[in-house]
């Protein structure tokens, strides 16, 4: 006959039993849920940075070509060679501004067709080791059939078809050097007259997508809407022909931006996202690595539960409320986690097996918003200045926007935009390094005197502030000390990079009239280059 006590004990091991079979049952799930989950959004957040980071390299690149593509166009003013030739010169010269504010350009020319013009051919200049631009002696295209686009492909493609394109990599004439290159074709009143375009170094590019990488074989990479690979980082695609060159995996060329597929043997996952240019940029990691992690929080739930169920028997009638009230809430943590909410209290700190489960569960919190966070911030941070950056302000407006569309919402700010004076000519005269000590030190005077609140870098030369509170009360008391300490600055710098010279317009948000935030930007935009405007009189005529 069983005791009353053996019985009870017998009840009590059972139900823990079952109850920790389910718990850990449920754990599985969620911790693999969560993995699959959190590989996803890494790989997302990966993917996105990714492509901001080349949608503005590339939209650069088609800007400025775009820029001269317009000036050639409207330019034009006939086809005679004393025509073509002024206007070639005035071409040459816009061209070689936008150039040389463009990132990774390696040549840049506008051609002529051989059918418009046997004398002026137009021009072709490479970069030189100094960072500028020379003239270069132009492939003679007239050896060529320009109706084969095969041969003298940045001419070819874009007079056979007759729009923009980017083309593939190729080994540019001449130099030798490996090339993407962004062409736009011109025409005269509906006659085709020749392509303007710009070649950036292929290592440019590739060095941007190197950077993308996740885990030890996780990699990025680049093909075209046709599954053409672009760049990989561990095929030479420059030295394949179309014939032996190998497209994405077919599943990645589906409208599904996520993907799981086999490679090589190797089942992978990855995220795709397109770019601006028609290119798409990839991110992909080997399943293996993505699973060992929840593998590895399974493995070690599993133990943890194997021993605690081992504890359990020995003091169950004893601790069993105070066992499974911390598993319970360990199992609601793991369900909020699961869920995206990593904002949950984990107080259980008793120094035993469900502490040490609950401490390390703590820990990989932790460590998942921090790795998340740190994401962010590369996302959402200038590189050079440490301040916000356009991105963010986007997304801090669009929350201003929220607030201004809620009619319960009482909100008062100002906008300050500040633009750094005579940027271009300190990189012309004294480099592009000391213009960024430039900028640096107008972003520290800017925050010194605006410290709370946030300042964003949304353009080259330009910083926009969002004053609130304190800052938007006492914004007219900021502006004066802003100048005193510009002109201080200026009065204590032993080199013209070290001086601050900013132009300023801060407006304030009227809920009468304004119904946008670009509202408000827009007057202190405005307010800004009316200062600029007064500024460079004044020093132009002496009076301070």
């Amino acid at each position: 006959m069983y005791s009353i006590r053996t019985k009870i004990t017998l009840l009590t091991v059972c139900a823990i039993v079952a109850a920790m079979s389910i718990s850990t049952v449920f754990g599985v799930f969620s911790i693999k849920n969560f993995g699959d989950s959190s590989s996803k959004q890494i790989l997302r957040l990966l993917c996105e940075t990714g492509e901001k980071n080349l949608d503005a390299y590339f939209g650069s690149v088609e800007q400025s070509v775009e820029i001269v593509a317009a000036f050639a166009e409207a330019d034009l003013t006939g086809l005679e060679p004393e025509q073509l030739q002024s206007h070639m010169n005035r071409a040459s010269t816009i061209f070689r501004q936008a150039a040389s504010r463009t990132i990774g350009v390696l040549t840049y020319y506008y051609r002529i067709d051989p059918a418009v013009s046997e004398t002026v051919k137009g021009f072709w200049c490479i970069k030189t080791d100094e960072g500028g631009f020379q003239e270069h002696e132009a492939t003679d295209i007239t050896l060529y059939d320009t109706e084969d686009t095969s041969a003298l492909v940045w001419f070819t493609v874009p007079k056979a078809t007759g729009e923009a394109i980017w083309l593939p990599p190729y080994v540019t004439d001449n130099l030798n050097v490996r090339v993407i290159s962004y062409n736009v074709p011109i025409y005269w009143n509906g006659v085709f007259v020749g392509v303007v375009g710009i070649e950036i170094d292929y290592s440019t590019m590739a060095e941007q997508v190197n950077n993308i990488r996740l885990y030890d074989n996780g990699y990025a990479f680049i093909n075209d809407a046709d599954g053409n690979i672009i760049y990989h980082p561990r095929i030479d695609v420059v030295e394949l022909t179309d014939e032996n060159r190998p497209k994405a995996p077919a599943g990645l060329l589906s409208d599904e931006t996520y993907m799981r597929y086999t490679y090589d043997g190797v089942k992978k996952q990855a995220v795709w996202l397109p770019l601006n240019n028609g290119m798409r940029l990839n991110v992909t990691v080997p399943m293996s690595e993505i699973n060992n992690e929840w593998q590895n929080m399974i493995y070690d739930n599993f133990s943890a539960s194997v021993f605690l169920l081992a504890v359990f028997i020995m003091m169950a009638m004893q601790f069993t409320d105070q066992i499974t009230a911390p598993l319970r809430k360990l199992t609601e943590a793991a369900k909020e986690l699961n869920a995206g909410n990593y904002d949950f209290e984990l107080d259980y700190a008793r120094n035993d097996e469900v502490g040490t489960l609950t401490q390390a569960f703590r820990q990989l919190v932790r460590y998942l918003k921090t790795y998340i966070s740190d994401l962010n911030d590369m996302a959402y941070a200038d590189a050079l200045t440490s301040v916000h950056n356009k991105g963010a302000f986007d997304i801090y407006a669009r929350e201003l926007q929220a607030r201004i569309d809620n009619p319960d919402e009482h909100l008062c700010f100002a906008v300050g935009v500040f633009d750094c004076d005579n940027l271009k000519a300190i990189n012309d005269r004294h480099g592009h390094d000391k213009g960024d000590i430039y900028l640096t030190t107008a972003s520290n005077l800017i925050c010194g005197v605006f410290k709370h609140s946030p300042v964003f870098r949304t353009g080259g030369d330009e910083f926009t502030v969002i004053m609130q509170n304190d800052d938007y009360e006492n914004r007219a008391a900021l502006v004066s000390a802003f100048e005193r300490q510009s002109a201080e600055a200026c009065a204590a710098a032993r080199a013209p990079w070290e001086q601050v010279h900013v132009s300023m317009g801060i407006d304030a948000f009227d809920p009468e009239t304004d119904s946008f935030v670009i509202d408000v930007v827009r007057r202190a935009d405005k307010l800004m280059y009316e200062n600029k405007l007064k500024r460079k009189t004044a020093r132009r005529t002496g009076v301070q």
